[in-house]
């Protein structure tokens, strides 16, 4: 860190450039992988078994389960890479969090009547990585 006189004669702590985040952001890329390869899982079971999945019956949002296995499995590695990319800390990364957590959400919500418990954890989990990426970073003034 380096320090420099205002002119009121304080002195003033200059920001870091820092490589790695620290804190919530930490937390939302590490939550962004796991919920990531969650939803790879999840499209593996889709695409491979569809006799694996108990469909409901007149679900408004019905699809083919197989075609739901390749939105989950393209969409969690679309977050594991995401969640990736937080580490390095720049903006561009915590914008393309948040809108891939709410492509998730979306994707989980309309994934409900497939697996409903394993739906609801993975929206719990990108509601919380949304919540993480927003917060920010705090800064302490000395």
């Amino acid at each position: 860190m380096t320090s420099s006189v205002t002119d009121a004669g304080r002195t003033a702590q200059a920001p870091e450039n820092r490589p790695f985040v620290t804190g919530w952001t930490v937390f939302a890329a590490i939550m962004l992988i796991a919920g990531g390869i969650m939803a790879i899982f999840e499209g593996i079971a889709g695409i491979a078994k569809d006799s694996l999945i108990v469909v409901t019956r007149h679900y408004v949002y019905s699809m083919n389960t197989t075609g739901w296995g390749w939105i989950h499995l393209i969409l969690g590695v679309v977050l594991v890479l995401a969640g990736v990319a937080l580490f390095s800390g720049a903006v561009w990364a915590r914008a393309v969090g948040v809108v891939v957590a709410g492509l998730g959400m979306i994707a989980n919500f309309l994934w409900l009547p497939y697996y409903p418990f394993w739906a609801v954890v993975l929206i719990a989990l990108d509601v919380f990585v949304i919540w993480a990426l927003c917060v920010g970073t705090v800064r302490k003034e000395t």
